[in-house]
């Protein structure tokens, strides 16, 4: 065919730019303009079918041998418009990093993380000039708003007392001493007067303290202080340090620094309920802050530090005994003194003037409706910190409503009682040995552990300051032989290969005998003689069963039972009970007869635990907090446990029934006119320094204490004389006061007996007495005629060596109120030395004891000192109820 005849290509409009139906669809040829392999861009033509198969042949070995870039732009055949695809956006951050490969993908560029630094920096600024913005600046007025009272309710949600109506009166900055502003200026922050109200370290030390997971608090400058006045916690948060920080800058700014000194001293806390420093000066000094003399104004400087830990008079953290607290107080008082000095605040002639401790006055009391309402409130109060762990500035910015266990009518009972034996015995006006006499008392519910009703002093309105009811210090003397008991009932002896021993064992109550270990060879001294036990007035009981031992209450058997025990299980035995473990003395052989210092809460819940079969309940004194309308977590009450084999603290009851029901019981005297089934013990110390009762029915248990303590000088005094007596014993009137306090108590409520216990056999006797051959016949004639039987048996023995001048003339003669009988009945003589107090009678001297008085005391009983003191208000860390000693008498 000529070429002339041949038709030119049709145009087919859109379809003429698409691709051939081929496979080769990819690779057909852009229709438009497109780039040579020079980059030059040319027109092609529209061709013939032939040449567009070419075209697209020659565009496989084209393709091939383009560069990457293209490749990477994304340009692509045409899809039949006729133009080329569109090259890729760019993105606004550009990451990873496109058309990098490897690490380098990955890797920032510098514009990347300069403009990084500089948005940061500008949100960080945003962020503070919001947050100066929107906080306040702090006022006086502000802070004293914040105040709120604690109430306490009885246990029937009557008003038991208020605590915290604020003692509060700002003064202006001219009213405000010199001393004082350089004292607070010294102590708390030197920089005052030129910085800018922040202390960029303390605030970095926060930081740091909360990622170690402490608390935030660190050192603050006096305006940041102010500053955390005004807030309504004060919570040691990350948050509010930074809070924190905003405004006390603002403050700074906007504030004069006599503002600010001026504001800091009006709305901080001193302790004593004193808000401000007006209410410090009168508080402490009763005085005007006006008329602040440079010593009194350091020592108001000091309490800023802390008044729970620096007030003179104690506090409430079981560290913060008064002795305690005084000695820290005069540390940081002569510190800051050499603060003012360094500074330039004091001459070198002012700086001796005042170096004596400027002693404030005692405290005042808070309001309540009972003279006990203090005594109350502070172990309530103790309580809620401990539960809650707040602190104190915390718990007395207020606004909590606390519920105690604390029952009202009970509680006037106990009083009544103890100011009744006051009343009818001692006349300190006539007397000098009447003077100081102290009380403590507590009745808890068995099974239970409420606190129904405690007797902590004559009041504070009277100078009586510390709780004797929570208090530390008195050792508890033979109270303390019922864990003996129980140890060896619970564990048995070396002698019973661990096995439980009967109350039937014998045990040589002889005066003067040498106590053993367990390998059988002497305790010595520290001498290197060996330790013998004294009974009181050296009296000889011969071979006795340890239930006689505990009825007559005698020394010398259960000093060696507790060696042949193990004095670490009689502790063991006596925790499980519920005694707190930092009461507890040195592990030697006076450790069996009372040398430890529990409180009267503590042995009151110990004993609860044998009225309730072995199940210890620890003891609590608030059922239920509420604060700001929400019912704070933790109240609930304390769960039961079976501390100890319920047979064990069964018989221990029965052993203890027959202190108060047999003739020779210390207890007969007194509390056998209760008139139901009771058990309890006496408790005797050395010197006559101390004198206890703990009794008990099903349904209470009760502990009353008696001393002597010059509240000025914290030290035991004996009671030889006191009540015009020649000593004063457990079964005298500390127990009148139990009954007089116990038979009201439990007037209405249905008499009781306690279980029976399930006799125990092993009878394992002691070292150096013969052991018992096995008689059919002998468990039959002692266990069922043990009440009618046992008397006549025993006190024919006893008669004529110890009873016959007592005996007899017991009830003719000494009634239950005659206190000038001479009757041993109602006499303890647990307790004796080495019993763990002063002035022992046991030969053996040692050098371990306090204050180096006691004679036949064995080493190391550092805690046996009843010239210690009662230590006032230490709690322990579970129920607080009974503090640790002073630290020089740990």
């Amino acid at each position: 065919m000529s070429e002339h005849r041949r038709k030119p290509p049709q145009s087919r409009g859109r379809r003429a730019a698409q691709p051939s139906s081929s496979g080769r669809r990819a690779a057909a040829a852009p229709s438009g303009p497109t780039t040579s392999t020079h980059g030059v861009p040319e027109q092609r033509p529209h061709g013939s079918r032939a040449e567009a198969r070419r075209a697209a042949q020659r565009g496989g070995s084209r393709r091939r041998a383009q560069t990457a870039t293209a490749a990477g732009a994304g340009v692509a055949a045409a899809h039949g418009r006729g133009r080329a695809a569109p090259v890729a956006k760019k993105r606004f951050i550009d990451y990873p990093r496109s058309g990098k490969d490897g690490v380098r993908r990955w890797l920032p560029s510098f514009k990347q993380i300069a403009g990084l630094c500089v948005t940061g920096l500008g949100l960080l600024v945003g962020l503070f000039i919001v947050g100066y913005l929107m906080v306040q600046v702090p006022s006086e007025a502000n802070a004293a708003a914040q105040q709120q009272n604690n109430v306490y309710y009885w246990s029937d949600n009557t008003v038991l007392g208020r605590e915290g109506e604020k003692n509060r009166q700002n003064i202006q900055f001219a009213d405000i001493p010199k001393s004082m502003q350089e004292a607070v200026v010294a102590a708390e922050n030197e920089t005052f007067w030129t910085d800018s109200g922040v202390d960029p370290r303390g605030i970095a030390r926060a930081v740091v303290n909360m990622a170690k997971g402490g608390d935030t608090q660190g050192g603050s400058t006096i305006t940041q202080q102010f500053v955390k006045n005004n807030f309504l916690t004060q919570d040691q948060t990350l948050t509010r340090k930074f809070k924190e920080l905003f405004i006390a800058i603002k403050a700074d700014s906007e504030m004069e620094k006599e503002e600010i000194l001026q504001g800091y001293l009006n709305t901080a806390y001193y302790g004593r309920n004193a808000y401000g420093l007006q209410a410090a000066a009168q508080a402490y000094y009763g005085k005007n802050a006006v008329d602040l003399e440079p010593d009194e104004s350091a020592f108001l400087a000091t309490v800023l530090k802390g008044p729970d830990l620096y007030d003179p008079a104690g506090g409430l953290s079981e560290i913060a005994t008064p002795k305690a607290n005084t000695e820290r107080a005069k540390e940081r008082y002569a510190w800051i003194l050499d603060r003012q000095l360094e500074l330039k605040m004091l001459s070198k002639e002012e700086y001796t003037e005042y170096r004596d401790f400027p002693d404030p006055q005692d405290p005042k009391p808070v309001s309540g409706d009972s003279a006990q309402a203090s005594y109350m409130m502070e172990t309530a109060k103790r309580y809620v910190m401990a539960k809650t762990g707040l602190n104190r500035d915390d718990f007395e910015r207020g606004g909590f409503q606390i519920y105690t266990t604390f029952d009202k009518k009970k509680t006037g009972q106990l009083e009544k009682a103890v100011e009744s034996a006051r009343e009818k015995h001692l006349k300190p006006e006539e007397r000098e040995k009447d003077r100081f006499v102290q009380f403590g008392a507590a009745s808890v519910k068995p099974n239970d552990g409420a606190i129904v009703a405690i007797y902590g002093g004559e009041g504070v309105e009277k100078g009586h300051y510390n709780n004797n009811a929570d208090t530390s210090g008195i050792q508890v003397g033979s109270t303390w032989k019922p864990f003996v008991l129980a140890a060896a009932m619970e564990h048995g002896t070396y002698r019973s290969d661990g096995q439980g021993i009967s109350p039937k064992s014998e045990y040589d109550g002889d005066n003067a005998i040498v106590i053993e270990n367990q390998d059988g060879t002497p305790y010595l001294t520290d001498d290197n003689e060996p330790f013998q036990q004294v009974n009181e007035g050296d009296a000889d009981y011969g071979v006795v069963t340890l239930r006689e031992a505990m009825e007559r209450s005698v020394n010398t058997p259960f000093v060696q039972l507790g060696m042949d025990v193990g004095m670490e299980k009689v502790r063991d035995v006596a925790s499980a009970a519920g005694i707190s473990d930092h009461s507890f003395d040195a592990l030697n052989p006076s450790f069996a007869l009372g040398t430890s210092t529990p409180s009267a809460i503590r042995m009151a819940d110990a004993y609860a635990t044998f009225a309730a079969s072995g199940v210890q309940t620890e003891p609590y004194s608030v059922t239920k907090v509420v604060h700001k309308g929400e019912e704070q977590e933790g109240f609930e009450k304390p769960k039961k446990e079976q501390a100890l084999d319920a047979n064990v603290a069964n018989t221990i009851t029965d052993v203890l029934k027959g202190v108060i029901q047999k003739p020779h019981g210390t207890g007969y005297k007194n509390a056998r006119e209760l008139g139901r089934p009771a058990a309890g013990k006496t408790g005797t110390t050395d010197d006559n320094k101390s004198a206890w009762w703990v009794g008990y029915t099903p349904q209470l248990s009760t502990a009353v204490t008696m001393f002597r303590e010059d509240p000025k000088n914290p030290k035991l005094l004996s009671m030889k004389g006191t009540g015009d007596l020649d000593s004063i014993h457990g079964g005298d009137i500390p127990t009148r006061v139990w009954v007089d306090f116990m038979k009201p108590a439990l007037e209405g409520v249905d008499v009781e007996d306690f279980p029976k216990p399930t006799p125990i056999d092993n009878v394992v006797n002691g070292g150096n007495v013969p052991e018992p051959e096995p008689e059919p016949s002998e468990e039959p004639s002692e266990e069922p005629s043990e009440e009618p039987s046992e008397e006549p048996s025993e006190e024919p023995s006893e008669e004529p060596s110890e009873e016959p001048s007592e005996e007899p003339s017991e009830d003719p003669s000494c009634g239950p109120l005659d206190w000038g009988c001479d009757d041993s009945s109602g006499q303890d003589p647990g307790g004796q030395n080495g019993g763990g107090e002063t002035d022992g009678q046991t030969n053996g001297q040692t050098d371990g004891q306090t204050d180096g008085q006691t004679d036949g005391q064995t080493d190391g009983q550092s805690g046996g000192d009843s010239d210690g003191g009662s230590q006032g208000n230490g709690g322990d860390s579970g129920g607080l109820f009974g503090g640790p000693g002073r630290p020089e008498d740990e």
